[in-house]
């Protein structure tokens, strides 16, 4: 069983990379939907936007990783 200070501590570790990973993909969809006439977020806008959606994709991701950990383990 996943304790859930080992799941925090993971999480922990792999939040930054969530969070920047989220900030570019949220700043090129940006760029892609200015195609349609929408404006392009600036990389403030962008790192605010990934700091906010990084924490759900980082905590799918943790739970994916601990999964691995668990299976590597048996």
């Amino acid at each position: 069983m996943i304790s859930r200070a080992r799941m925090g501590r993971l999480f922990l570790i792999l939040y930054p990379f969530g969070a920047g990973a989220m900030a570019v993909n949220v700043f090129f969809a940006s760029l892609i939907w200015s195609w349609i006439g929408w404006p392009v977020l600036t990389p403030v806008q962008s790192v605010l936007a990934g700091a906010v959606l990084g924490v759900p994709a980082t905590w799918a991701f943790a739970c994916h990783i601990q999964r691995l950990m668990e299976k590597a383990d048996q």
